[in-house]
């Protein structure tokens, strides 16, 4: 970015930044659904599962909740992208000396705060429960990189829902499949308990290896290849999705 675009940038993300703040119901009520899925998997259904990991369950299911908050808090990204578009405020900004691409950096970098601030919610609720990790800050900085990544990647396919929804339900609906998505993988059970065509599916989905990625950041085990097959999907995702929503925005725009 230009020095004008980075200007741009800071002025609109602060702009959006303070709509949050004027409503922070906004982050809590992300929070508690994966916060009531943690209790609801920790004091009601981790008696019954079996991990084989030698740590508590609470330990064990936190990365999947994790991702599970950040998948919630993007639909906010999208529904925000969407009321702007409809309410007008766009075509206000095009009139302005402002650099197009600032627009749909600044409600990503807002969306990167909110999430990060429920995903410390969660942290925090978790450290209640008995959550504790042998984690290194080199392992707890690793893990702050790929959530990050995570929630741009996701972020940037929430920018192309906003943009394409007809409605306002339209632009909140994609989450829902995000938000199943690590039920699909190995955030709650091993995934060799499952039958053998789900089980492969697992194995193979991105949750999967971010889960297991930051699980062993968590317990202080080496990472092996699940940290790059992790980087390359989310890589991938973050890229396609910046692509396609930067050439859906300047068609939208133009």
């Amino acid at each position: 970015m230009t020095t004008h675009a980075l200007t741009d940038t800071r002025v609109l993300t602060w702009r959006s930044l303070r709509h949050v703040l004027r409503s922070p119901d906004t982050i809590i009520s992300t929070a508690i659904m994966p916060i009531a899925i943690m209790l609801l998997f920790v004091f009601v259904l981790g008696g019954a599962i079996s991990t084989g990991s030698g740590t508590s369950y609470v330990t064990y299911l936190l990365p999947g909740v994790l991702l599970i908050t950040i998948a919630s808090g993007v639909a906010y990204t999208s529904y925000r992208l969407f009321q702007d578009l409809q309410g007008g405020i766009t075509e206000r900004f095009r009139s302005m000396p402002i650099a197009r691409s600032s627009v749909l950096w600044a409600h990503v970098l807002t969306s990167l705060a909110a999430n990060l601030v429920s995903v410390a919610l969660v942290i925090g609720v978790a450290l209640l429960l008995g959550f504790r990790t042998a984690a290194s800050p080199l392992a707890w900085l690793a893990v702050a990189g790929i959530l990050t990544l995570f929630t741009l990647a996701l972020t940037w396919v929430a920018v192309i829902a906003g943009l394409s929804a007809k409605t306002v339900d339209g632009a909140s609906a994609f989450s829902y499949p995000l938000i199943f998505l690590p039920f699909l993988s190995s955030a709650f059970v091993p995934t060799d308990s499952m039958p053998g065509p789900l089980a492969w599916f697992a194995e193979h989905q991105p949750v999967t290896a971010v889960v297991n990625t930051i699980r062993a950041l968590f317990t202080g085990q080496p990472v092996g290849v699940e940290l790059w097959a992790a980087l390359a999907w989310l890589s991938g995702i973050l890229i396609a999705g910046f692509l396609v929503a930067t050439m859906m925005y300047r068609r939208r725009v133009g």
